[in-house]
């Protein structure tokens, strides 16, 4: 069984969640028995090695490391500078000017020979690919190392792409959960199946499946397993906890409860709290993650001034459900 190779004693999963999790957030949640988490898609190499060990110096359970997988952005010029040129009024609206060009700032696994030299040194136990896929040779390094390996999918078509590498179990995202959707290709098809459905399409893969997507709750939970999960992820349930990176403002909108999948904050497919920008017609985005560096840019313009309306709030479809409260202690509400 795949919990026990792990090591967890509870079947909850902190989601990986990027600029949210904190090494004190996983620990917690690690020591209590369940599955603790990084997100560090956002860091180099060095910043992400000085998390995993301040995890492992509170903890000596396993916990996730979560890599994204995304291939590199196409760049075009003109299609960059019209998504600019867009934003021009509200950069206005706090005095700010817009940037000259936008930023690659997420460096992907699949080219980060340093990230994976990390993973294989620190070895934190099971490492997580999120957007598609390493190079079998990645795979094969991380394997060697006593990793366990997880992959996110959305779709029997992804599942059966993680199931042909190797890996040892799928995180099945339903169309409900918060942050990025985990699609191999941002630009194919979605059958957008909520988390249900997808259990249920995934049923025959023969790989154990990890429930992603409106799971707020212990009956949440103990539905998802019915519905052949052997655990499940949870991120928004994580957003109020104590020892998470989650700012005030982004807590307070938690209680509108309204979301909206939006490419508009980074390029690809993401579900945050609806606000200003995640309403903004996104059919002109550029590539992931190139519209992320003018966003943060706003947001920071715009906060000074008291607006938090440009925040890349994420949050699944029960955020309004969220309570506050220590990770052990949201990890408690949710175990069956």
């Amino acid at each position: 069984m795949l919990l026990e190779q792990i090591g967890m004693r509870v079947p909850v999963v902190q989601a990986p969640m990027a600029g949210i999790t904190t090494p004190a957030l996983a620990a917690a949640v690690a020591h209590a028995g369940g599955l603790g988490s990084l997100g560090v898609a956002a860091m180099d190499a060095a910043r992400a090695r000085q998390e995993v060990r301040a995890v492992r110096a509170a903890t000596s359970a396993r916990f996730n490391v979560n890599v994204f997988c995304h291939q590199p952005p196409r760049r075009d010029a003109g299609r960059e500078s019209a998504w600019l040129d867009g934003l021009a009024n509200d950069f206005a609206r706090f005095d700010a000017a817009v940037p000259e060009t936008l930023a690659d700032g997420y460096r992907s696994f699949l080219l980060d020979d340093a990230m994976l030299r990390m993973l294989v040194e620190e070895r934190p136990g099971v490492v997580s690919f999120h957007f598609g896929l390493p190079a079998a040779a990645q795979i094969g390094a991380l394997r060697d190392s006593g990793a366990i390996l997880l992959g996110s999918a959305t779709s029997l078509a992804d599942a059966l792409k993680i199931r042909a590498a190797g890996l040892d179990g799928i995180v099945a995202q339903g169309w409900q959960a918060g942050g990025h959707r985990g699609v191999f290709d941002e630009n194919g098809p979605d059958e957008r199946l909520e988390t249900r459905e997808l259990l249920a399409a995934l049923s025959g893969v023969g790989l154990p499946l990890i429930a992603a997507g409106g799971i707020m709750a212990r009956a949440d939970v103990q539905a998802a397993m019915d519905a052949g999960a052997v655990a499940a992820q949870c991120g928004t349930a994580f957003l109020m906890a104590e020892e998470a990176g989650t700012t005030a403002p982004h807590r307070q909108a938690l209680a509108s409860g309204k979301t909206r999948m939006t490419r508009a904050i980074s390029g690809r497919p993401a579900r945050g709290v609806e606000n200003i920008i995640s309403r903004r017609d996104d059919s002109a985005a550029p590539d992931y993650p190139l519209p992320y560096s003018a966003l943060k840019a706003l947001h920071g313009a715009a906060s000074a001034a008291g607006e938090t309306g440009y925040g890349p709030f994420w949050a699944g479809t029960g955020c309004a459900e969220a309570r506050p409260g220590t990770a052990a202690e949201i990890l408690g509400r949710l175990v069956p």
